[in-house]
């Protein structure tokens, strides 16, 4: 009898293999690890750093991480805190590999900037997890009792995932009278010891157990039942041991693999052969076998990079239980039904603009499932982008770019990346990569205007708005986000701060003061625009600020003063001619342009038809020829205005004297009197308002007063008048020549009376209006002598008269010019007034003289004094 412990040698171990045991190795440059399946996740395969010489900041720096080439399934991991290859999924050899002998994982290390790649191969363990199995739990057989002892009866091998010493090494037989067992490298039979006895036992149950060398050890069983029969001789046999059929991959379901045939000697039942598959395995979901034919068919779908070949092992059985067994060996062909699959391993993303053409920006693998030929790829960009794809190592591409990025331009790109391969028909795959630009500072801000225009009108409210600058910076968010600021200076010796200020979010610029025509019309200010980045890139721009005029200054009167309680008084010739020049209103006006251009009008007049104004000279000239009719003292409102919007205005009195000689002047207080009708205008609205009936009785005062002074003629001064002391200076011109004194006028003679020290000046025009010589006062050098024949006894001393009478109450001086052609007593013709002072009668009495100087013809400066 045989012993039923036999081992199987053809599956002894090669290699003995130590449970969790890690081996490295360093190939070719490669690293390898051996690592057993089913380890538990966070396990620790080996420490990658230290094996390659990597320093642990180079694998954060460089973003290193592992890829597994042909599975989505990721089963280690790297830890860039210490550079330990991790488990990071449960690892199944036997869903991985098989029955195949060697199962090796390959693992790429993928290191960035620069690309570099090592492999790294885990070659995984099996670990005895798995037990022996029989296709079924009952095997039925049927044995005649005329079998002869020594006969073999084929059994069903157990089948146990596990390679090596972890699969099936021996098989063990419950102990029975007439069965053993016989187990060889390809086959495990029953061997009939001894012979059968139907009449004795009908029916046998053996058990039969399978075992491997795994540790701890694992073991299936499966319960023979033999059924006694009567004589059935001859067991099926297989016209080939062997069987070997091939077919595509993509084979449809219902394709004959291949035909299986067995044949039996006997007859009738017993020769009648059935097939069915030998053992436990997953092939009978893809393929299937006709019990009668033995025709094995596709019945579902297959992959040829999920397993390429298949190992079936077929029964046949008669009709009385006797069976033999085949193997069928089936391999795939590869057919290019797998498409390149594009993962994007690393990128770049947003990538700064100003990143140097070549920067590699991300890095990319294809995979092809399909072998040979129809797994060959090549990859390419289709669009008109600054990127391209540089082959790398084993499917590896970078992305690199191939000039200057412009965030301005172009700020996000869709890249799509075509992965075709070599088959036939070729298959190709896209894959669109997003990449956007990230903006750097590199454009300052840029205004809108090369320079700006403000205009403003003077005495404009503090805070009014002017102009407003902007600047546009194609930059984004802070860097494109503009600050307005003023930059330091002065104007007119202040800070500019002090004219000007800008809203720094909108770059409005307002007025901090009120600004003054006539003391600033223009001026620069300096506006920078600046951006928020780093470091901020800025602009300036220069901001002109004009200021117009405004008609805010009235027309100031220097001849004759008007202001003051003193009054001006002129005398005029009786022998005036009409046209004759009287005097001149002197104005000027601090403004500029039309606001500046002065009219002249006479708006009231004791004698309104007797005196005209030049509107725009402002020279007071006779009308007509002075008549006797006319009345002595004359008084004249001038206005003065402007011709601005609107228009301002000044008045002055002007008091005119008829005259030949001093002594028919009346007393200067009647002129004060006049002085009060200055403002008759008023006093006569109001007098007509409240009492209109004393209308016609102040005209009858006003003729009784003119009738007193024709017969009784007053003298020209009295102690208690007041004449006024203060004149401008004798030359008055514009700077820039739009103010309204054009002609060179030069008037340094005026009257004055009330203080001690008070002394006179002659009216000197310049002007080529003066009087004609026959318009003048006619007056001989004896005229003098007979005005003051009865008051005064002169006294020459040295060129000089005195006089101590104190009923002297006025003197005329006169300053004679022959003209040329004029000769002898020619009735006075000839002569001008050039000069005339008039002096109070109180001053003479308080000094007790007076003198008198006339100077000779050719003096350039001639003046007198008392």
């Amino acid at each position: 009898m045989m012993d039923e412990n036999h081992g199987l040698s053809w599956l002894r171990p090669i290699v003995c293999i130590a449970a969790f045991i890690v081996t490295l190795q360093l190939v070719n440059g490669d690293l390898s690890y051996s690592v057993p399946e089913e380890m538990k996740r966070d396990s620790v395969v080996g420490n990658i750093a230290r094996d390659l010489g990597l320093d642990l900041r180079t694998l954060s720096s460089r973003k290193a991480r592992v890829h597994l080439g042909g599975t989505r399934k990721r089963y280690c991991d790297i830890n860039l805190s210490t550079g330990d290859l991790i488990i990071s999924e449960r690892i199944d050899r036997e869903n991985l590999c098989g029955k195949k002998p060697s199962c090796v994982v390959n693992v790429d290390l993928v290191l960035e900037n620069p690309l570099e790649l090592h492999r790294i191969n885990l070659h995984i363990q099996d670990v005895n997890d798995n037990s022996p199995q029989f296709n079924e739990n009952l095997i039925e057989m049927e044995i005649s009792e005329s079998a002869e002892k020594g006969n073999r009866f084929s059994m069903e091998e157990a089948h146990d995932a596990d390679i090596g010493q972890n699969a099936v090494q021996r098989y063990n037989l419950q102990k029975n009278d007439n069965f053993i067992l016989a187990v060889d490298d390809i086959k495990v039979e029953l061997v009939l010891e001894n012979k059968l006895d139907r009449e004795k036992q009908k029916e046998i149950n053996l058990l039969l157990t399978a075992l491997d060398g795994g540790s701890p050890q694992r073991s299936g069983t499966v319960v023979i039942h033999v059924t006694v029969l009567d004589a059935n001789d001859n067991a099926p046999v297989f016209s080939q041991a062997v069987y070997k059929a091939s077919l595509p991959e993509n084979s449809p379901p219902d394709t004959v693999v291949i035909h299986v045939s067995a044949t039996d000697a006997d007859e009738g039942v017993n020769g009648d052969v059935t097939y069915q598959f030998g053992h436990v395995s997953d092939d009978d979901k893809l393929f299937s076998i006709d019990k009668k034919t033995g025709q094995i068919r596709v019945i579902g779908n297959m992959d040829f990079e999920m397993q390429n070949s298949f190992e079936l092992r077929v029964m046949a059985k008669d009709g009385l239980g006797l069976s033999s067994y085949a193997k069928v060996y089936i391999d795939l062909t590869d057919v290019n039904d797998n498409a390149p699959v594009i993962y994007l391993k690393s990128l770049t993303n947003p990538i700064p603009e100003n990143v140097s053409p070549g920067s590699e920006v991300g890095i990319i693998n294809v995979q092809d499932r399909d072998s040979g030929t129809n797994r060959q790829v090549h990859c390419s960009i289709q669009q008109n982008v600054p990127f391209e794809l540089v082959p790398s190592i084993k499917n590896y591409y970078s992305l690199v770019t191939t000039e200057q990025l412009d965030r301005e331009l172009v700020s996000d790109y869709n890249i799509t990346i075509t992965a075709t391969d070599e088959g036939s028909p070729p298959l190709s795959s896209s894959k669109t990569v997003h990449l956007s630009v990230a903006d750097i500072n590199d454009n300052p801000p840029v205004f809108e205007e090369q320079s700006y225009s403000a205009y403003v009108s003077e005495n404009n409210k503090p805070g009014s708005t002017l102009c407003s600058v902007t600047a546009g910076d194609p930059d984004w968010r802070q860097n494109g986000t503009v600050i307005y600021s003023l930059l330091p200076g002065e104007v007119n010796g202040a800070p500019v701060s002090s004219y000007l200020s800008v809203n720094g979010d909108t770059g409005v610029i307002h007025a901090v003061r009120s600004f003054d025509y006539e003391q600033l019309r223009s001026f620069k200010v300096q506006v920078m625009a600046r951006d928020n980045g780093s470091p901020p890139l800025s602009s300036n721009v220069t901001v002109s600020v004009f200021i117009s005029d405004v008609n805010d200054n009235s027309p100031q009167i220097l001849y004759p003063a008007p202001e003051g309680n003193s009054f001006m008084t002129e005398l005029v010739p009786k022998a005036a001619h009409g046209g004759s020049l009287v005097s001149k209103v002197i104005a000027v006006d601090a403004d500029s342009g039309q606001n500046a251009w002065l009219s002249y009008h006479i708006v009231k007049s004791s004698d309104p038809g007797l005196f005209t104004i030049g509107v725009h000279s402002g020279e007071i000239r006779t009308q007509r020829d002075i008549s006797e009719s006319d009345s002595m003292k004359q008084n004249l409102i001038v206005a003065v205005k402007d011709n601005g919007q609107p228009s301002l205005s000044a008045t002055c009195s002007m008091y005119l004297l008829i005259s030949d000689n001093l002594a028919e002047v009346p007393e200067l207080k009647d002129v004060s009197y006049d002085e009060k009708n200055s403002k008759l205008t008023s006093y006569l609205i109001i007098a007509l308002v409240s009492v209109s009936t004393f209308f016609l009785t102040f005209i009858i005062i006003i003729l009784g007063v003119r009738f007193c002074r024709r017969r009784k003629p007053r003298m020209l001064f009295d102690g208690a008048v007041a004449i006024p002391g203060a004149y401008p200076p004798p030359s008055y011109a514009d700077v820039d020549g739009t103010e309204t004194l054009r002609s060179a006028y030069n008037y340094d003679a005026y009257l004055t009376t009330g203080s001690r020290t008070s002394d006179f000046k002659f009216v000197t025009s310049y002007n080529d209006n003066t009087l004609p010589a026959e318009q003048t006062l006619r007056k001989s050098p004896s005229g003098f002598a007979e005005v003051f024949q009865d008051s005064l006894e002169p006294m020459e001393v040295g060129g000089f008269y005195k006089s101590t009478s104190e009923s002297l109450i006025v003197s005329y001086f006169f300053y004679y010019t022959q003209l040329s052609g004029v000769q002898g007593d020619s009735g006075g013709r000839g002569l001008r007034t050039e000069r005339l002072a008039v002096l109070s009668y109180s001053q003479i009495q308080r000094s007790g003289t007076f003198h008198y100087w006339c100077p000779q013809r050719g003096d350039q400066d001639a003046a007198g004094h008392f």
